[in-house]
C-alpha cells in the first residue's frame, strides 16, 4: 500500500499536521500504536499560548471550537513559599493569553475534525527503512507495511522514525514528575482546594517542588517534581498508594502541612514520569521524504512550551507541504530550518529561566517575574 503523506503518531502534533493537510485538501494517513483514542489517560491541563499554540489552532481552522474547550478561571495563579506564605496571586480576567484546556479534550477536538479512517489505531511500528528516491517503508507489529513518499515521525520521545535522520537518543534529565489526583476536592479535600484556588499553584524550590492545577470535574491534579536518580525512584512501590505518598511527602519535611497534604491526600496510586530530553539544539542533515516534529525532534523536560511547540510544528509542516504541492524537498527546506531555530530559541530561554530560579530563592524570584509581567500587561 502506498500513501502520499504518512504520519506516525496520533498525538497533538501528528493530529494538527493531519488537520492542516485536510484543510488544504492533501490526503494523509496517521498510524497510532494505541488501540483506541481512550486507550490511556491523556494527561492534564495545557495552557495554549497566543504566540504559538493558538497560531496552530488557527491554521487548523478550529479556533471557535477551541474556545468552547477553555476552562474559565484557570489562568488564576498562586505562588507560595514552602512555609505556606503567599508570594504572588493573580485572578483570571480572561486576558492572559494562555487559556487552559484539558489535553484529552484538545486531542479529541482534533480527532473529530478529521475524516473517518484518517487515523489507523493499533498499528505499532516495528521498523522503518529507506527505499531510495525519498520513499520509505513502514512495517507494523503483527505484519503489514506501507510505502510512503513523505514520512513524518510524530511518535514522541522514543521515535522509531528518528534513527533515519539522527543517532541522538533521549537521556534522563535527573528529574522526574509524579502525578497525583485528588477527586471531589471542594468537598473531600477542602483545605487543599482552598490552597490551590481556582487555577494553578506553584511552590518552586531547589530539588523538590509541588505544583497543582484545578482541572474540570472538581479534580486537583498535583505534580511533584523531584531531582533524584532513577535508582531512588525504583526503590518506591508506586502501586502502594499510602506508602508511596508517605515516602514522597517525606522529601518535603518542614514544609507547611497543607502543602504536604496535597501529596498524602492522593486518591489514586501516584504515577511516576521520569523526564528525558534530547540534546538542546538537536538537528539533522536534511534527507528526502522524511522529517520529525514535536518530541521526536526536540524532546525537552517539562517547561510550559511543549504542547505549544508540538502543535506549531504540525501546523507549520502542513502549511509548508501545502505551499509546495508535490515538492517535499522544498517543503522541508522551509519547515526544518525554521523549526530548528524556533525550538532552540524557546528552549534556551526556558532553560535559562529555570536555572536562574534555583539558587535558594526560587519562590521569590518567580513571584517577582510574574508580578513584573502583570504590571507591564
Amino acid at each position: 500500500m502506498t500513501t502520499p503523506v504518512t504520519i506516525i503518531g496520533a498525538g497533538l502534533g501528528g493530529l494538527t499536521l493531519a488537520r492542516v493537510l485536510h484543510v488544504h485538501g492533501i490526503p494523509c494517513t496517521v498510524y497510532e500504536a494505541e488501540s483506541a483514542p481512550t486507550a490511556r489517560a491523556q494527561g492534564g491541563m495545557l495552557d495554549i499560548h497566543d504566540y504559538n499554540g493558538q497560531l496552530a489552532i488557527e491554521a487548523a481552522g478550529l479556533m471557535d471550537e477551541f474556545r468552547g474547550l477553555i476552562l474559565e478561571g484557570r489562568q488564576a495563579m498562586r505562588i507560595l513559599e514552602p512555609n505556606g506564605t503567599v508570594l504572588f496571586e493573580k485572578s483570571d480576567d480572561g486576558t492572559g493569553g494562555r487559556p487552559e484546556v484539558q489535553r484529552g479534550d484538545l486531542r479529541q477536538l482534533l480527532l473529530d475534525s478529521l475524516p473517518d479512517g484518517t487515523v489507523r489505531w493499533g498499528r505499532k511500528v516495528s521498523g522503518v527503512r529507506a527505499l531510495g528516491d525519498g520513499r520509505h517503508e513502514v512495517g507494523f507489529a503483527g505484519g503489514g507495511a506501507v510505502t510512503t513518499s513523505m514520512l513524518v515521525g510524530a511518535d514522541g520521545a522514543w521515535s522509531r522514525v528518528r534513527p533515519l535522520l539522527s543517532t541522538a537518543t533521549p537521556e534522563y534529565s535527573g528529574e522526574a514528575l509524579v502525578d497525583i489526583y485528588l477527586f471531589d476536592a471542594d468537598t473531600r479535600h477542602p483545605a487543599a482546594a482552598k490552597l490551590v484556588g481556582g487555577g494553578s499553584l506553584m511552590v518552586p524550590a531547589s530539588g523538590s517542588e509541588i505544583h497543582a492545577h484545578r482541572e474540570k470535574g472538581d479534580t486537583l491534579h498535583v505534580y511533584v517534581l523531584l531531582d533524584r536518580p532513577l535508582d531512588w525512584f525504583a526503590a518506591i512501590d508506586f502501586t502502594d498508594t499510602a506508602a508511596a505518598t508517605a515516602r514522597l511527602a517525606a522529601e518535603f519535611d518542614g514544609w507547611a502541612p497543607e502543602l504536604t497534604a496535597l501529596v498524602t491526600g492522593s486518591d489514586t496510586a501516584p504515577i511516576l514520569r521520569p523526564l528525558y530530553a534530547l540534546p538542546l539544539g538537536h538537528r539533522w542533515e536534511r534527507k528526502p521524504g522524511v522529517t520529525l516534529l514535536g518530541d521526536a525532534a526536540h524532546l525537552a523536560i517539562a517547561n510550559g512550551e511543549g504542547a505549544n511547540l508540538v502543535m506549531l510544528d504540525g501546523a507549520e509542516l502542513g502549511k509548508a507541504l501545502a505551499a509546495h504541492p508535490g515538492d517535499t524537498a522544498a517543503a522541508l527546506a522551509d519547515y526544518e530550518p525554521a523549526m530548528f531555530t524556533r525550538t532552540l530559541e524557546t528552549l534556551t530561554d526556558t532553560a535559562a529561566l529555570e536555572e536562574s530560579l534555583f539558587d535558594g530563592e526560587a519562590p521569590e524570584k518567580l513571584a517577582e517575574i510574574f508580578a513584573a509581567h502583570q504590571r507591564s500587561a
